[in-house]
């Protein structure tokens, strides 16, 4: 984000980067009633005097959320796909914000791109009249939405459409279009603007998903599913064992709950009746299937209760899980042949919880059930890799197998992951973090008598967490928590807001005069355990207590819904957009506290130099994603951010204290090669901290022994290229090279004797494995090295004499073991071989380089690390605006 301001002579700028960004609101700062915050980690900035407050607000929000959902892989989080090739223009982001919308007031796939709006009326027969509103045209689906909220809606997936047609313009029915679907139900749009574009576009995608749709069923029309007509109810363990193992894998085609009919009541009550007429009535008059008439009578019904036999049809119906059914015949029965056998993180992990899911419920208590539950966790696990496998969706899965048949149960819970409740099952549970932070907004907002007795309200926005993770399943008796999932299936995520607002509206009182933290959670357990459902037995924990009183679940959806209807995906959508940005933020705080908290024993750097070190290396990171080729190949692992070699050179070049010259990018590669020993091609923070720890902290025999390593395998590979002009006779063996010393001393044979003898004892006391000895080719790399470290050094004459008085010496003792091996050898072609085996030790290097004061002070002078990466990281920022510079250019 960039500001200019040149008034009364006085010139100001402000460069600030989107991912620096932890939170954008709206303020009132003094007399000015309306100001847009823009707060860092460091300072926040106040901007007013706009002349659109709403349009600023939702440009910077979504730029922010954007920024930090590309460059920051902490969460996990994918750009959208209607941004990710699209330029960032105004236009572009409106765009985006309408897609979202649309897919959060529909429940359709996140992949869906909003096409074509149109401002129409829609005949409703049971209105017995046109309801004005707009249509919008998805890539796969057209849905209608009245303009008054709630009076009616509809979805139409186009794999359900027969036909297209504009019928005769007249004065009553102006510009009609018909829409014909299966099941001969037909239906009539007046007053489209545009028609022909809009027939002409949906007629193409039609044809075109026709064809897609005929290319899928016919490269799976020769595979036979495993799907067994008849259940599968016991298991025996023969020896042989083959006949049962294949049947375990064997798919169900029956809901779980239909399986216990000995608990099961042989009729059905009166209630139940009730029920089913009820909506046979409604589906006479409004439709079935997933084009039915969405209007608020449905909603009072399902928050009656869905029948038992009705359930898991509109459970697929309402939440249009069943367009994906239909369009992948077989794919299940793939996915679950695939999965056998497959050994994974995800896998282990469902193995681990499948007797945690509902073990009280009988249906569980067998192979059976529990085979089924394996089998749709698995299968989804292979279908969504991103996903995997998280923690709660055992407990959805298992509901939805009570209910619905084992494959539309796996398309239930897809539709759940992916559609309805995007981000929320990962690693991090981003999205019910978000959600989370929503609703704790929500609560100060919309329960205002908690807010002003319960001033930190985060402790109960937490206690939320699970309701919206498991969809109140963990929280509610079953027969209650799947009158719940009813409701979510019809109203979406709202409807999870919704009764979280109204269980704490409920108990406002209770919850003021709680103690402490603890005291409101079990005030909020106990309430919702004795919330009930007309099936339900009303049973005490303690039967000699006074029983409580109890909660009707029809009747607190009923409350929920009418005192908090209001509110509506498309200010949710606003809503997360908003907190995603501190939820993305706070993780970022956190990776970086654990990063810095697992190096911190292991080096002698100090808490701020970790701190400034981190927050390079992300910069660093940035500048190559967003600037670089486009392709993250770095991420975040629990050490914190992780580098690639290009990467890592820019770190490199900034925080080394040697300067190899053109040499760098060798040396950087190198070290870049020492460091990744689990040859992963990516360093994390922790691997980078120790390295400058050594060359910063360290002494010097520990540096010469990392300089020593970088210049011998893995470090420096055989193909290396060599053109160091060292390489020359002048260095060559066959003619050893004798410098004089300035003050004329000589017998370096019995200096290097005694020094030998002195780092053979630390030798002894040194368990680690020794180092093999530096053949010709790697030490002139390492003198090459040694040389470029020193150009532009104050006392560069006097290190390179200092490093050539080393050079000859080293030189001498190579040749001296030469001579000697070839003694040893004798004459034949081993002792050739011998003769040619010139070395030097790393012993050898550290008594030769020991011996030069200039070398040892060059090497024992102090460096700060933390002046080095202030200037590293103003660099840094200067790079940022030149490469902005050349963008706009």
């Amino acid at each position: 984000m960039a500001f200019y301001s040149y008034l009364l002579g006085k010139e100001v700028k402000l460069l600030l980067p989107w991912a620096e960004v932890t939170g954008v609101e709206r303020v009132c700062v003094g007399r000015v009633t309306d100001v847009l915050r823009v707060r860092t980690r460091t300072r926040q900035r106040d901007f007013s005097m706009f002349l659109s407050m709403d349009d600023a607000m939702a440009t910077i929000t979504q730029l922010t959320d954007l920024a930090l959902r590309r460059v920051l892989p902490t969460a996990g989080l994918r750009t959208p796909h209607t941004l990710i090739h699209t330029a960032l223009t105004k236009r572009a982001l409106e765009d985006h914000a309408l897609t979202q919308d649309v897919l959060s007031l529909f429940g359709l796939p996140r992949t869906e791109s909003v096409c074509e709006v149109r401002v129409c009326a829609l005949w409703t027969p049971h209105l017995r009249s046109h309801t004005h509103g707009t249509l919008y045209a998805t890539d796969s689906y057209l849905c209608f939405s009245s303009r008054e909220p709630g009076v009616c809606s509809l979805i139409i997936p186009l794999s359900e459409v027969l036909s297209v047609e504009k019928a005769e313009t007249s004065s009553v029915l102006p510009d009609p279009v018909i829409v014909s679907v299966r099941g001969r139900r037909a239906f009539q749009m007046v007053g489209v603007c545009d028609r022909d574009t809009l027939l002409e576009a949906v007629t193409d995608r039609l044809r075109m998903l026709r064809w897609k749709h005929a290319i899928y069923k016919g490269q799976h029309s020769q595979h036979t599913p495993l799907i067994s007509p008849t259940p599968y109810y016991t298991f025996c363990y023969d020896t042989d064992g083959e006949a049962d193992k294949s049947q375990r894998h064997v798919i169900s085609t029956r809901p779980l709950i239909s399986l216990n009919q000995s608990r099961m009541p042989k009729h059905k009550t009166a209630a139940e009746r009730r029920k089913e007429a009820l909506w046979e009535e409604r589906f006479e008059e409004f439709g079935r299937g997933t084009h039915m008439f969405r209007t608020a009578c449905l909603h009072k019904l399902v928050a009656m209760g869905i029948p038992e036999s009705l359930r898991g049809d509109l459970w697929l119906t309402l939440s249009d899980a069943s367009s994906e059914l239909a369009a992948h015949p077989g794919y299940y029965a793939q996915l679950v042949e695939r999965s056998l056998g497959e050994v994974t993180v995800a896998t282990d992990e469902i193995e681990r919880d499948l007797h945690r899911s509902l073990p009280e419920h009988p249906a569980f208590q067998s192979p059976f059930g529990i085979d089924a539950l394996r089998r749709v966790l698995r299968a989804y696990a292979h279908h969504n890799t991103h996903i995997g496998y998280c923690q709660s969706m055992n407990i959805l899965a298992s509901v939805l197998l009570l209910y619905a048949k084992e494959e539309e149960a796996f398309w239930l819970l897809a539709t759940v992951c992916e559609r309805m409740l995007p981000d929320y099952f990962n690693r991090q549970v981003i999205g019910a973090q978000v959600d989370q932070s929503v609703f704790e907004e929500l609560l100060r907002e919309r329960v205002p008598d908690l807010s002003q007795n319960v001033p930190d309200l985060s402790a109960l926005a937490s206690v939320s967490l699970s309701w919206f993770l498991t969809l109140f399943l963990s929280a509610l008796p079953l027969a209650s928590g799947v009158c719940v999932l009813d409701g979510f299936f019809c109203l979406g995520a709202r409807l999870i807001f919704q009764l979280a607002l109204c269980v704490l509206h409920t108990n406002t009182h209770t919850l003021c005069s709680s103690s402490d933290e603890g005291h409101a959670l079990m005030i909020l357990t106990s309430f919702l355990e004795q919330v009930r459902h007309d099936e339900e037995e009303c049973a005490c924990a303690d039967e000699a207590a006074v029983p409580a009183e109890h909660t009707h679940i029809t009747a607190l959806l009923k409350e929920a819904y009418e005192r908090y209807g209001d509110i509506s995906a498309r200010q949710l959508e606003r809503l997360r957009c908003r907190h995603r940005i501190q939820v993305l933020q706070s993780h970022e705080d956190t990776t970086k506290e654990n990063a810095i908290r697992l190096v911190t024993p292991e080096v002698s750097l100090s808490a701020e130099e970790l701190s400034d070190l981190y927050d390079f290396i992300k910069t660093a990171h940035l500048i190559s994603v967003y600037w670089g080729d486009g392709v993250c190949v770095s991420g975040v692992c629990g050490e914190g951010y992780q580098l690639d070699l290009p990467q890592f050179e820019s770190v490199y070049a900034a925080l080394s204290p040697w300067q190899e010259g053109a040499h760098t990018d060798t040396v950087a590669r190198r070290t870049f090669t020492l460091l990744d020993q689990n040859q992963t091609n990516l360093l994390t923070f922790t691997q980078i901290a120790h390295w400058l720890d050594t060359l910063y902290r360290e002494e010097l025999n520990v540096k010469i022994k990392w300089l020593y390593r970088l210049h011998i395998p893995p470090a420096l590979m055989d193909g290396e290229d060599d053109s160091s002009p060292l390489k020359s006779p002048l260095l060559s063996t066959a003619r050893p090279l004798h410098v004089d010393r300035p003050n004329g001393e000589s017998g370096y044979e019995e200096q290097l004797k005694q020094m030998l003898k002195d780092l053979a004892k630390e030798k002894e006391k040194d368990a680690e494995k020794p180092l093999p000895p530096m053949n010709q080719r790697e030490f002139i790399q390492f003198c090459k090295t040694l040389s470029n470290m020193f150009h532009g050094d104050p006392e560069e004459s006097e290190l390179f004499q200092a490093i050539a008085m080393v050079t000859s010496l080293l030189l001498q003792i190579g040749e001296a073991g030469l001579r000697g091996a070839a003694l040893g050898a004798g004459p034949g072609p081993e002792g050739d071989a011998a003769r040619a085996d010139w070395t030097v030790s790393l012993a050898q290097i550290l008594a030769s380089l020991l011996t030069e004061p200039a070398l040892v002070a060059f090497f024992e002078r102090p460096a700060g690390l933390q002046a080095r990466l202030a200037m590293a990281t103003q660099q840094q920022y200067q790079q940022r605006a030149g490469m902005l510079e050349l963008e706009h250019a």
